[in-house]
């Protein structure tokens, strides 16, 4: 084979990597497995796409190059037949709440462009379709229909609006013209006219009266000039008999009321744009709306009491004082109940009002003045949310509201003018309701329904929007719906959307690094995914997957299997070759795949505590009203197709009212009728993958709090006893033990202008982060810097005889992660590591025999033996009587469970049920469900 045809790599370092030399097959589909920590990410991600992307910032110009802030070359020797890289991983969804679904495939843009150039519009008073005229035609309309008649021709100013409009009738006096036609009726302007100023006027400026016939046609031609473009593209005729207005207009109009839309541009359509966004929720859909129920929760109680919320009980402030004088007014008192106070003074109290009044004192005799100048509680709270600076008070100014449908826009997120716009009796924010499939199915017939001209236009847009529709749909996305946004996404469906937009996007010739894209996938949407990968490499792309699952492996055209252990135990080739090479090495992965090992079936299931915590009536998001009852005390398991509604039942209704009713978290609930037996658990943990930190200054041992015993350790040293060192000094993030010169970095980030910024070991401390004077101190021989770089492993047989750290630095052993070093920062760590670290932590807490933990597809990045060991981990805690809940595909997690709840029936909308419940062997039995079907194989 030529050398062009691999991608070769020598002399790989970074990380763990063991200066290792890979030759990986272009345009084929190659997967990367091995144990988790093993460097599978650390040559794919940090060797491969770190210096592809390396290599792209290299050819911009060093002008643009210091705006990007370069990038570091990774630790390799050298890369050879590297082409352009992309990758796609899970943690780059955007947050923000403008992201949908629609806006990230970019099928929503093409959407503008379709309802921008070949929609209908209709008025949104009458429903009528709207009207749009040349001159030309114009003049022929009124030829014809008004032949013989004496017309007058108008142009429309103002319609519907307050205002005296003095200056008004003088600029029109000015520019010659001499009637005006006011609320129906022509009147001639004479020297300070002005009208009504409270009431609404209607106002057009009569530009011409004449007969119609063949002598005023070049009249009428100059006239409707002049009238449209007085009128901003609009005119009105009067037949002068009967009074009937007719309005004409170059704009799209209403034929009957005369309103107009600006023609139509892609903007007018976008929720991100000020021409498109609802005026009332800058194109949110939701608002936030003040609960007067949590700014009075008990109506019985005074506001002396603390009956307002927001106030607090009574205190000597500028609001109680207000208050007081409101009192005075309204003849109440502050001891009152609330309930008995007079409608008027409570509006007061709540809207704001301006008022001054006076008050006789019955002693004195002697009158004195009070002003009321209130701004209302109501309104306080929303300008605190609107403007504070400090998200402890927005925080605080939330708690009192709740998030409502924008009532202007329905939710919809646009003007109404824009959701006036069809295609085919559909406006564009229906379609984006539509879930994918539905919406595949309303393209394939569209054609049919429209006009010739409209065809013409749109047959290109029709052709993107249909083939980007199919993508989603070859990667199992066919329950989302475009006006999803794209926070509510899983990584994985995140990870997957991206796939589609890259397979859409037909690129040649690149180099596509993708990080476990089966995550949060069922077992019956693989394929699917496999396919589309399949897709990527036929049209000549080389596929490289970072990958444990069993069927990625089989359809690979070469699989590296990366090991033999974790982190410092791995970083080596262990093997490589097709997928039947690989089954015959001697490597765990091969002992798994070929049954030599086996994460073996519980002999019987836990018949847990007999208590149950019973949900009634959930239905938020896509849930039909379910009521699920969870047993305690046994290991439960959630399975279900992607998109079936788990994360929503578990994540978003049972954790926020279990976190609410434990430690009154703040997070709302879904919408559910009723929760009974919260009385039964006393403990909720949520362990998720989000990262342990986001700066490389945090660690597995400042997170743990391990790092913390560490330091006063040290500090009971008789050498810092001496010097009267505190715990503070053995800190590398203040001032005084820490070395200065990098404070506490351990590296310094030299800054070349034009160059990437270079990061060196620091000059002064070598990379030990302390200065001099600190690390002197010594515990068993080892320095505080020392310590820090040692593994998980090593640490918990030094610190043996301290019960405090050897307990939580075992329990990080035991979920696998005795490789990590202490000191590594946190930004490095991979998603399963940064959950299992968490998990560890917890672990490490005394339970209480009646938690509650939920773990949310705790085996993402896990290697088949891994997921033994954190089975070992989660069976311990269930045996002690806890419960265990874990939402998760993997069959080898599933048919250890005491208890399933399968979701389905599909993903979206066909979803949202309780298919069937019971242990694993009950629920293989079940005919209709997805999971029952891979369960029954696995059982076998």
């Amino acid at each position: 084979m030529k050398d062009q045809e691999y991608i070769e790599v020598y002399g790989a370092r970074v990380h763990n990597l063991k200066n290792i030399d890979v030759k990986i097959p272009r345009e084929k589909l190659v997967v990367i497995t091995g144990l988790s920590g093993s460097g599978k990410s650390s040559l794919a991600f940090d060797t491969i796409y770190a210096e592809g992307q390396r290599r792209y910032i290299e050819t911009f110009s060093a002008y643009a190059r210091q705006f990007l802030g370069g990038l570091e070359r990774p630790d390799v020797d050298k890369i050879d037949g590297l082409s352009p890289v992309i990758s796609i991983e899970q943690k780059t969804t955007n947050k923000s709440p403008r992201s949908t679904v629609g806006t990230i495939t970019e099928i929503y843009d093409f959407l503008r462009l379709l309802f921008a150039r070949a929609a209908d519009a209709y008025s949104y008073n009458t429903g009528e379709k709207m009207v749009s005229y040349s001159d030309e035609q114009i003049r022929q309309l009124i030829i014809t229909d008004f032949a013989d008649k004496k017309i007058a021709v108008l142009a429309p100013l103002i319609k519907s609006r307050k205002g005296h409009y003095r200056e008004l009738f003088e600029q029109i006096s000015k520019q010659g013209f001499l009637r005006v036609r006011v609320d129906g009726e022509i009147k001639e302007i004479e020297k300070g006219m002005r009208l009504d100023r409270y009431k609404t006027h209607d106002i057009e400026v009569v530009i011409d009266r004449l007969l119609i016939n063949e002598s005023a046609e070049k009249r009428l031609e100059e006239t409707i000039k002049t009238a449209l473009y007085s009128g901003n593209n609009i005119m009105m005729v009067i037949d002068i008999d009967n009074n009937e207005p007719r309005y004409f207009s170059r704009e799209l109009m209403c034929p009957t009321t005369g309103i107009a839309y600006p023609n139509p541009e892609p903007n007018n359509f976008s929720f991100n744009s000020p021409k498109g966004a609802c005026n009332k929720c800058n194109g949110l859909g939701i608002m936030n709306e003040i609960n007067l129920h949590k700014v009075i929760p008990d109506n019985s109680i005074s506001i002396q009491n603390g009956g307002i919320v927001p106030l607090g009980a009574q205190k000597s402030s500028w609001i109680f004082k207000q208050i007081q004088n409101i009192a005075e007014r309204y003849k109440f008192k502050l001891t009152d109940p609330i309930k008995s106070i007079p409608k008027e003074a409570l509006d007061i109290i709540l809207k704001g009002g301006n008022e001054s009044f006076e008050i006789t004192s019955k002693t004195v005799g002697v009158t004195r003045n009070y002003k009321i100048d209130f701004e209302g509680i109501i309104s306080f709270i929303e300008n605190q949310y609107a403007n504070a600076e400090s998200t402890t008070i927005k925080r605080w100014a939330k708690g009192f509201m709740d998030e409502v449908s924008c009532a202007t826009c329905g939710g919809k997120r646009l003007k109404k003018e824009a959701l006036h716009f069809k295609v085919s009796d559909k406006n564009i924010s229906e379609l984006t309701q539509m879930d994918v499939t539905e919406l595949a199915k309303w393209f394939k017939h569209i054609e049919k329904k429209l006009s010739e001209k409209q065809l013409i236009i749109a047959s290109e847009i029709l052709k993107e929007i249909s083939t980007r529709i199919q993508f989603l749909l070859d990667v199992g996305l066919d329950y989302l719906s475009l006006d999803r946004t794209s926070k509510s996404l899983s990584g994985g469906e995140a990870q997957r959307i991206r796939l589609a937009t890259q397979i859409g996007s037909q690129l040649v010739g690149v180099l596509y690094i993708l990080d476990e894209p089966s995550i949060g996938l069922h077992q019956r949407d693989n394929q699917k995914l496999i396919d589309s990968l399949i897709k990527l490499r036929d049209i000549g792309n080389s596929v490289l997957v970072v990958e444990h699952d069993k069927d990625m492996m089989e359809h690979a055209d070469f699989v590296f299997d990366i090991g033999p252990g974790a982190g410092r135990h791995g970083g080596e080739i262990v093997s490589s070759g097709t997928f039947e090479e690989l089954k015959k090495q001697n490597t765990l992965t091969a002992d798994y795949l070929t049954g030599r090992k086996e994460i073996e079936i519980p002999k019987k299931r836990r018949k847990g505590n007999g208590k149950f915590i019973t949900l009634k009536g959930a239905s938020g998001n896509n849930l039909k009203n379910v009521s699920v009852a969870f047993p305690l005390g046994k290991m439960i398991c959630v399975t279900g197709v992607s998109g079936s509604g788990k994360s929503t039942l578990i994540n978003e209704t049972l954790y926020p009212i279990l976190n609410a009713h434990i430690y009154r978290g703040v997070k709302k609930p879904m919408p559910y009728k009723k929760i009974e037996g919260l009385e039964h658990v006393d403990k909720v943990i949520d362990i998720d993958q989000s990262p342990i930190g986001r700066t490389p200054r945090s660690n597995p041992a400042t997170y743990t709090g391990t790092f913390g015993e560490i330091r006063s350790l040290f500090a009971k040293t008789p050498e810092a006893a001496i010097r009267g060192y505190k715990p503070g000094r053995f800190s590398f993030n203040v001032k005084g033990g820490r070395c200065e010169t990098c404070q506490g970095g351990g590296v310094r980030v030299i800054e070349m202008n034009f160059l990437p910024d270079v990061h060196v070991e620091c000059e002064t401390c070598q990379g030990k982060r302390f200065n001099r004077e600190t690390l002197e101190i010594r515990y068993k021989g080892k320095s505080i810097s020392d310590v820090l770089n040692m593994t998980i492993e090593d640490a918990t047989d030094f610190f043996e005889m301290i019960p405090k750290i050897h307990r939580k630095l075992k329990t990080i052993k035991n979920v696998g992660l005795g490789y990590i070093t202490l000191g590594q920062q946190s930004t490095t760590l991979s998603g399963g590591e940064a959950q299992r670290i968490k998990l560890a932590t917890e672990l490490s807490k005394r339970d209480t025999g009646n938690t509650f933990y939920i773990l949310d597809e705790p085996t993402t990045g896990l290697h088949f033996e891994d997921i033994r060991v954190l089975m070992d981990v989660l069976n311990k805690l269930a045996n002690k009587g806890n419960t265990v809940l874990i939402i998760e595909h993997n069959l080898d997690v599933v048919k250890l469970a005491d208890y399933i709840i399968d979701v389905g029936m599909e993903g979206g909308k066909k979803g949202g049920k309780i298919l069937c419940t019971g242990t694993p062997e009950e629920v293989a039995k079940h005919t209709t469900s997805y999971t029952a079907k891979f369960l029954k194989k696995e059982l076998k």
